[in-house]
């Protein structure tokens, strides 16, 4: 009588889950699985992200293009979403009764607009494949046994000192400083890239801002002068300074970059990009020659949000009740100017509330992306955020968990 293959989990989040289910789904009788999660949370990430709606994946479902919302990890996903991709993560949920639906940036949700409709489905999908979780316990250390004659398997030490032995173990336990997951990597031989944020806010002490919090912009150019980093998108102005997307992307792109220079360095936004400065003067001349006795705060011709575009004109000397007959040339110069090239000083971060994103983590030439499995320790495998991959907002850093998840979890549940 064949003995049952033995599988532990490492870490309770999207990817974690996702290998535990597919694992259990395809191993059956054959085997056991066993997810052990370090907090009394399981799917804690899940069930806040997205606003506590949770950005399942996102609608794009070229492979090629898909991978270029991948600051570090582009390359080797290439392949692995040929075999796992957002319409798959999509037929998997509705397999199970979960419907989700497409916001005009291509943002996927529950149609529940719950997170809570997903930590359920998977919940429920690994108990009926007969994972075993335990909360409240993680791993503290775990050693790769030789014997002579056996498969090398694994022993674990659990956080309260029990032992545990398995024959395959996957590490999903995120990508973060303190994660189990790159220690345990790193003692059974593995390369870490250093853990740093991805995917923050940015602190920015500035008058043109003060009191504007809320205010957002559907579509500006950020950039960080000197460097290549270079984004577009909505942004939001907030009480410490400035997020939405064309921040967390450009914080995502520039991870490494940014916090090399301690999250201080001056940032370009262009408000308005669909001008350059000398036809935004031209724009401004028409409406001076159209709508003379009309007053600029009231006769806006970008369609800026009112709030932003008076704090705009007084930044430039321009008291809102002057009618655009009554406006100097040079004044409209100042003003062009500021839409279409301000410069803020950034002086620090925030971790984004919706999302906490590292870059950094195993290296990705260490493992096999076909199968998730190690190149130097057979039997390990690795999957989400404990890796070296991290995408920008939009769903995309889900996607990685849940393709990586299966992948692993197909492999671990093969014959041996």
């Amino acid at each position: 009588m064949l003995e049952k293959i033995r599988v532990v989990v490492v870490g309770g989040g999207a990817a974690g889950y996702f290998a535990a289910i597919t694992c259990a789904e395809k191993l059956g009788a054959a085997g056991s699985v066993t997810l052990y999660e370090a907090t009394a949370h399981p799917l804690a990430k899940v069930r806040v992200s997205g606003g506590g709606r949770c950005n399942v994946t996102h609608a794009c479902f070229e492979p090629r293009e898909l991978v270029k919302r991948y600051p570090r990890g582009g390359r080797e996903l290439t392949g692995a979403f040929h075999r796992w991709q957002p319409r798959d993560t999509i037929e998997w949920f509705a397999a199970r009764g979960v419907e989700t639906k497409t916001e005009a940036d291509g943002r996927m949700f529950p149609v529940t607009d719950d997170s809570a409709t997903i930590v359920d489905c998977l919940t429920r999908a690994a108990e009926s494949a007969g994972v075993t979780v335990f909360t409240s316990i993680g791993v503290r250390k775990v050693e790769r046994l030789h014997r002579a004659g056996a498969t090398p398997d694994f022993w674990l030490t659990l956080t309260d000192a029990s032992t545990v032995r398995c024959d395959r173990l996957l590490l999903a336990t995120g990508g973060n400083k303190s994660s189990a997951g790159l220690t345990i990597a790193a003692e059974l031989g593995h390369t870490i890239e250093p853990p740093v944020p991805s995917l923050f806010t940015f602190h920015i002490d500035d008058a043109r801002l003060i009191g504007l919090s809320g205010v957002s912009l559907e579509n500006v150019i950020t950039s960080v002068p000197g460097t290549k980093l270079k984004e577009s998108g909505p942004l939001l102005i907030t009480h410490w300074g400035l997020s939405g997307p064309a921040v967390l992307k450009l914080s995502a792109w520039g991870a490494r970059e940014l916090a090399a220079c301690n999250y201080e360095f001056k940032l370009g936004v262009d408000f308005v990009p669909l001008h350059k400065r000398d036809s935004l003067l031209k724009a401004f001349a028409a409406t001076r020659g159209g709508h003379a006795k009309k007053q600029l705060a009231t006769w806006n011709p970008l369609g800026l949000p009112q709030r932003f575009w008076e704090r705009m004109l007084t930044t430039a000397g321009i008291a809102p009740g002057t009618q655009w007959a009554g406006v100097s040339a040079a004044a409209l110069g100042v003003l062009a100017t500021l839409l279409t090239a301000a410069e803020f000083t950034v002086v620090g971060k925030s971790m984004n509330k919706e999302e906490f994103v590292t870059c950094g983590g195993v290296r990705l030439s260490e493992v096999e992306f076909k199968t998730m499995e190690s190149k130097l320790c057979p039997g390990l495998y690795f999957a989400g955020e404990v890796l070296d991959i991290d995408g920008v907002t939009g769903g995309f850093n889900f996607q990685s968990a849940w393709t990586t998840g299966w992948l692993a979890g197909q492999a671990m549940g093969g014959a041996a």
